[in-house]
């Protein structure tokens, strides 16, 4: 007899949760780059446009590499995305732990540069490979019923991160940027070599099981991914609970499945032939086995008009975090500093650290909530699940006014804040959303296409940013702007520092608000235009039940 698979909440099916979280956990400490980047540029005397490109690359590393990694983990498993993703994190943090530990009070040399931005290049490429396979093994380890909420779960170890390696760092070596380095090539490779153990996908139960979740066939029905033109086709059954078919109905199910061409969007249903004159009712217990909605992938995906839509989406939000996420130390600083005659640099760090340890908590709770929401909206409300789209959309543009309104760097926990559930939320629910639309078959390959978008974003609103601080701080070396003494200043080489508090870089803030509204106009119409294409396959349904 063939083995059962385990139960919903089964142990293995927990485990496989459990070392899920905990490679997102390793996989995000590229979010932990602003806690040390100030203090690397100070060592080796670096601008803040090198520095934005420095993490920049980083970024790059994780979103270049999304759609190798996807088809890897699709293909063949998790196996070798692990054990890249534990040599790239030990290569890549200690070779910056090197450059940082040898360049004290020396310029860095081009080449050193060079190497610098190569180690954070492929702490990335780790990043993105751990969290393919945490991503990709639980949503086809969990129904559908229950994905938003635990993608947005295992999503959350990923922002959470740089929160936990850099609170591991300050309890163990406090003030000690060689140390937190070390902590990061250490403790992030290792969980990766846990992963090969622990992590792998599980069978889903009968479908009666999963069905059960939301409440019986009844709760299944109703809800289908947005399909893409002509590349969408649905054959629906219906069950022993719908009106639409006569009490008489007799249904005769053939044994084959009908299997459209590979680049359609599809639900694979039995054939079968409906007759009527009978007072035979197909029972619950004949439900058959659905396929998760769609499957366009490859080239179909690139031709297909929702795929531009959430990528033009994910580009101007995600340029949006990522520029804050990578500057919100200079940031801190620059507020700290402004008309601040006694400047300590101990002080200015401690502030630094809140900024990304609150970015990072907040990440975290974004991520889970916008998973809870999610499938709130969707399961009880009845809507899809892009309109959620529209709720972190006006999180990012009240972060941005908000950033934009403080003078003071007390008060700058409330934008960071905002700005953490954001962008939590973005990459908690896009994952969600991209198997509604495209399937569950191809899912870190089409993720890893939409994770380009932050390289277009990222790229365009950080660099600004950073050109932005250096300008006001060529200013500064004028002594147009700060009556204080550059030598008491500390932080970074005075020729490189900013002073003047929010005007160091609120234009930048209002081309980030800018964009993030809209985004926001995109989601609504996100939102609206699934609700509509859902509508449509609905009255599709009804006219094949009918015929």
């Amino acid at each position: 007899m063939e083995a059962q698979p385990p139960a919903l909440l089964s142990a293995p099916r927990m485990l496989t949760l459990v070392g899920s979280i905990l490679v997102s956990l390793s996989s995000g400490t590229n979010y932990i780059y602003s806690a040390y980047a100030p203090q690397l540029g100070a060592r080796l005397f670096l601008s803040h446009t090198q520095l934005n490109v420095i993490g920049l690359a980083g970024n790059v590393g994780v979103y270049l590499s999304g759609p190798a990694w996807g088809r890897v983990v699709d293909t063949k498993g998790p196996r070798i995305p692990l054990i890249s993703a534990f040599a790239c994190l030990l290569i890549g943090y200690l070779g910056i732990r090197g450059i940082y530990d040898n360049g004290a009070g020396t310029a860095i040399s081009f080449m050193h540069l060079i190497i610098l931005i190569a180690c954070t290049f492929i702490t990335g490429l780790a990043g993105n490979a751990g969290l393919a396979v945490a991503v990709n093994t639980t949503a086809k380890s969990f129904p559908e019923t229950s994905r938003g909420t635990i993608t947005g779960l295992v999503l959350s170890g990923f922002g959470l991160s740089a929160f936990f390696f850099a609170t591991v760092a300050s309890i163990t070596f406090p003030g000690d940027t060689s140390a937190l380095l070390l902590v990061l090539g250490l403790g992030a490779a290792m969980p990766m070599l846990l992963g090969l153990v622990i992590v792998r996908q599980i069978p889903l139960p009968p479908p009666s099981t999963t069905l059960g979740i939301e409440g019986g066939l009844r709760g299944h029905e109703g809800y289908h991914p947005i399909p893409s033109g002509d590349a969408a086709l649905f054959i629906h059954e219906n069950d022993s609970n719908t009106s639409l078919l006569d009490p008489t109905e007799l249904v005769h199910e053939a044994p084959n499945y009908h299997v459209p061409e590979s680049s359609t969007a599809v639900e694979l249903v039995s054939d079968r032939i409906i007759s009527r004159g009978s007072s035979a009712r197909r029972s619950a217990s004949r439900a058959r086995p659905v396929h998760d909605g769609p499957n366009v992938y490859g080239k179909q995906l690139w031709l297909t008009p929702d795929f531009y839509l959430i990528f033009v989406i994910m580009a101007l939000l995600s340029g949006t975090g990522l520029m804050y996420i990578n500057n919100v130390g200079s940031i801190s600083q620059a507020l700290y500093a402004k008309g601040n005659p006694n400047y300590d640099e101990l002080e200015a760090s401690r502030w630094q650290a809140a900024q990304v340890s609150t970015l990072s908590v907040c990440n975290f709770a974004g991520r889970i909530l916008i998973g809870l929401i999610a499938d709130l909206i969707r399961i009880r409300l009845r809507l899809p699940r892009a309109y959620c789209f529209c709720i972190v959309s006006t999180l990012f543009v009240v972060s941005q006014l908000s950033a934009i309104s403080i003078n003071d760097v007390a008060h700058l926990w409330k934008a960071t804040a905002l700005l953490g559930l954001a962008y939590g939320g973005l990459f908690g629910i896009a994952p969600t959303i991209i198997i509604d639309w495209f399937g569950l078959s191809h899912l870190s390959e089409n993720w890893g296409y939409v994770s380009l978008s932050p390289l277009v974003g990222g790229n365009i609103f950080s660099l600004l940013f950073g050109r932005n601080l250096d300008s006001h701080a060529s200013d500064d070396d004028t002594g147009t702007h700060s009556s204080l003494p550059l030598a008491r200043r500390g932080g970074l080489p005075s020729e490189h520092q900013c002073f003047d508090g929010r005007d160091c870089y609120v234009s930048s803030l209002y081309v980030t608000v800018t964009a993030c509204l809209i985004a926001l106009v995109l989601s609504v119409w996100a939102g609206m235009r699934d609700q509509r294409k859902t509508a449509e396959a609905k009255r599709e349904a009804v006219w094949d039940a009918e015929d």
